[in-house]
């Protein structure tokens, strides 16, 4: 008679090893079949001795491998406080004033307890602090409906920065999942006096624009479009840099801009949602 298990195939495996999820389900029907454990061995690919144990509910399963935790639950808070005063604390820093308490702990059990915490290391947003003041004001601009086809006439502008170098990449900051747009996950960004002259000098009619709507500005989308194209770039000086934002920003479709215009009615609904604070852009 051919088993039902039969056509599995499964080889021999040592006493010592530890059972797959399958082949403890053959043991267990095999079992209530009453199937002597030399059968169900065979069946299941393993040894009698592992089936036996098995059975008796006495295999475990192989001990974890790696070095135990040497750190107490008392040090481990005392490191999640630390990082709670500072989010842009570097790694080097928290490991210092964490060691200075008289902590036993490399740099990476710091790092590693970090991420324990649920913490990653992140570039911080950009974007303005919002008093209640301001949210009032983005939510009763928001109000104001406008059209996809009135806004296919807006010329958006903003201002973004572009380095030859990678290895800066300015502060950091540490934090949990779905902290990016809190008040701990950002630094401010300064007025761009500049930007403003250049447009009364040009004679550029300006839209009452409520500050602190950098998520209602699609063209912040865009730069990161023309980012995410120039990763793989290595420009070797400034008007290699120039030259290099100049051709990818002329690469991207006049598609892709569209479908960046026709997302404002979403961006205006999720700032009215929020009551006129900062949305995900």
């Amino acid at each position: 008679m051919v088993s039902q298990f039969g056509s599995l195939g499964y080889t021999i495996m040592g006493k010592t090893a530890d059972l797959t999820v399958v082949q403890k389900t053959i043991i267990d029907t095999l079992h209530k079949e009453g199937k002597p454990q030399t059968f169900i061995a065979k069946e299941a690919g393993c040894s009698q001795s592992a089936v036996s144990k098995h059975v008796t509910r006495k295999l475990s399963g192989r001990k974890k491998c790696g070095r135990k935790t040497f750190t107490t639950n008392r040090e481990n808070r005392s490191l999640k406080r630390l990082v709670k005063q500072n989010r842009f604390k570097n790694l080097g820093e928290l490991h210092k004033e964490w060691t200075e308490a008289e902590v036993k702990a490399s740099r990476a059990t710091t790092h590693r307890r970090v991420k324990e915490f649920g913490y990653s290391c992140h570039s911080p947003l950009v974007k303005s602090l919002l008093n209640h003041r301001q949210c009032q004001r983005r939510l009763t601009w928001s109000k104001e409906k406008w059209t996809v086809a009135q806004w296919s006439k807006v010329l958006f502008s903003d201002e973004n920065k572009f380095c030859i170098s990678f290895g800066n990449q300015g502060p950091r900051v540490w934090r949990k999942g779905g902290e990016a747009h809190s008040p701990t996950g950002f630094g401010t960004c300064p007025h761009c006096q500049k930007h403003q002259s250049w447009l009364n000098d040009h004679g550029v009619g300006v839209l009452d624009w409520s500050a602190n709507l950098p998520d209602l500005n699609p063209i912040e989308n865009l730069w990161g479009i023309v980012k995410r194209k120039m990763r793989n770039k290595r420009p070797k000086n400034a008007d290699e840099l120039k030259a290099t934002v100049k051709e990818t920003r002329a690469s991207i479709s006049p598609q892709q801009c569209h479908r960046l215009i026709t997302s404002m009615p979403r961006r205006i609904e999720a700032v009215i949602k929020a009551k006129g604070a900062p949305t995900k852009y």
